[in-house]
């Protein structure tokens, strides 16, 4: 574990860094937007900070390595007037056809690239928005590394023992059975395979989505089933609401995340858990902030759903996702045989990355957690600072009902600051850390998070108690004093 990782030594947080990868790897699923004008730009597609970006997250930025595939599928395949996008096989290809003819009317054309089960789709141009968003909220477009592969005709390596070894860190770090882990090629991917296998148990019924959730998860709720209602707030009173909902209306799943991305609010699991089992109703839990080191609402959930980028890889340079099941909940059978079903969609070589990168992924999120704490106790007492969001402020009660006996607070924390309009946007341009989308990194990273995931509905998210002025800190591994002293430097600008 390398502690003084050279992006803390020398962050990409200047203006000329704008546009490197983060950190730097040819598959790098972050990339550095380091002033608040970069990040409005990069939303508005301006050409001066476009033209710079090569990467970003992979589901919102094609990778030029996609890219390169996407144009080499075009040459074979598409009219002039058509776009390409490739998926790892024939059913996320499949897949991505139904949710873009629910959308336009319009069946793309699917084409066998002839390697690795590839799959490309061709559409019209005129729709490659929407094709855009199908790649970003269902998650299986193909990795980097698996276009790569195709692009230079490399074979696939065996990745059967490195995904067991996956499979049983997880169910070791979640007192969970390997049989009762299932692995994906992101951690939306996982969100919308559990979101898929309830639709089909329980066809034309609503789901729930309680609590403000990452930005895709409401996407997937909203555009590809029945309907959602949503609880933006998750406090007592949505759950008295959702009471009466569930005793009039049958629900497919109720959806939450513990804590919540962004603002770090934990919902009341064990009331969620008994309405969902009084009412027959699954319940998904997203633990990705607070990881299987800290939190186990494994014992509350029907699936619990994480995105393996993030804390578990740490490095930020591959992409995946889990779902365990409640191997005792009402409806282990029906998850188990649906998710038994899936294509393994998870790249050989990603696989192989992710075992590397998380061998040490239980000591990484202790030193996290304490560097976190350290920072958000520091910062809860700043002049400058008008609230810090992290589960030992937010909602504490609730999350230590689930907090293991020797689990922390996770390395994910927001904050608001004094006289936002004026002095948020100076206040990031000044921070000597990294600046970038994506979080769980093993360097600390900081972003405007409502800017990046909701520039087009600005409005709707601060009516959720979302700030549009929100800074989003991932803690890295850095010595907390120094990490202390970066934030009082830039906190101290005018």
């Amino acid at each position: 574990m390398n502690v003084l990782d050279p992006l803390f030594e020398t962050p990409l947080c200047n203006a000329a860094d704008l546009g490197r990868p983060i950190p730097d790897s040819p598959h790098a699923v972050s990339v550095c937007l380091p002033t608040w004008a970069d990040n409005i730009g990069y939303e508005e597609k301006t050409p001066r900070v476009i033209e710079q970006l090569n990467n970003g997250y992979p589901r919102f930025v094609f990778h030029h390595l996609c890219q390169q595939l996407f144009a080499e599928c075009h040459t074979k395949f598409a009219a002039a007037d058509e776009s390409c996008l490739v998926f790892p096989s024939v059913i996320a290809a499949e897949r991505f056809a139904k949710f873009f003819a629910k959308q336009t009317g319009q069946k793309p054309r699917l084409c066998d690239f002839g390697q690795h089960g590839v799959q490309a789709a061709c559409f019209p141009t005129q729709f490659a928005d929407t094709a855009k968003a199908g790649w970003q909220h269902l998650g299986e477009g193909i990795s980097s590394r698996h276009a790569e592969a195709c692009l230079v005709g490399r074979s696939a390596p065996d990745a059967t023992e490195a995904k067991q070894i996956l499979r049983q860190r997880i169910a070791d770090a979640a007192s969970a059975a390997v049989e009762d882990v299932f692995l994906f090629p992101s951690g939306m991917n996982a969100i919308f395979s559990v979101y898929r296998a309830l639709e089909a148990t329980f066809p034309d019924r609503k789901c729930v989505q309680f609590g403000f959730p990452y930005v895709d998860t409401l996407k997937i709720q909203k555009t590809c089933g029945t309907g959602v209602h949503f609880y933006p707030h998750g406090e007592s009173a949505d759950l008295d609401q959702l009471a009466e909902v569930l005793a009039d209306e049958p629900i497919s799943g109720i959806y939450t995340e513990f804590p919540s991305n962004p603002l770090l609010k934990s919902p009341d699991l064990a009331r969620l858990a008994e309405l969902a089992r009084a009412h027959r109703c699954p319940l998904v839990v997203d633990d990705t902030v607070a990881t299987f080191v800290n939190a186990d609402v494994l014992s509350a959930a029907d699936a619990v759903c994480s995105s393996l980028t993030k804390f578990f890889s740490g490095a930020g340079d591959v992409t995946a996702g889990s779902v365990v099941l409640n191997a005792n909940g009402p409806f282990y059978n029906e998850l188990k045989t649906a998710l038994g079903q899936e294509d393994d969609l998870l790249w050989c070589e990603d696989a192989l990355v992710l075992e590397e990168n998380s061998r040490d992924f239980e000591t990484r999120v202790r030193q996290i957690n304490h560097n976190a704490e350290q920072l958000a106790d520091h910062l809860l007492q700043h002049p400058r600072v008008t609230a810090v969001n992290y589960p030992k402020f937010q909602t504490p009660q609730r999350y230590s009902a689930f907090r293991k006996r020797d689990g922390g607070y996770g390395g994910l924390l927001s904050v608001d600051i004094t006289d936002p309009a004026n002095r948020a946007p100076r206040v990031f341009n000044a921070l000597r850390v990294c600046k970038g989308p994506n979080l769980g990194t093993n360097y600390t990273l900081v972003c405007p998070y409502t800017i990046l995931a909701h520039y087009g509905e600005l409005d709707f998210a601060e009516d959720c108690g979302v700030s549009r002025y929100l800074l989003r800190v991932s803690v890295g591994l850095e010595p907390p004093e120094d990490l202390i002293a970066r934030f009082d430097e830039a906190l101290a600008v005018d």
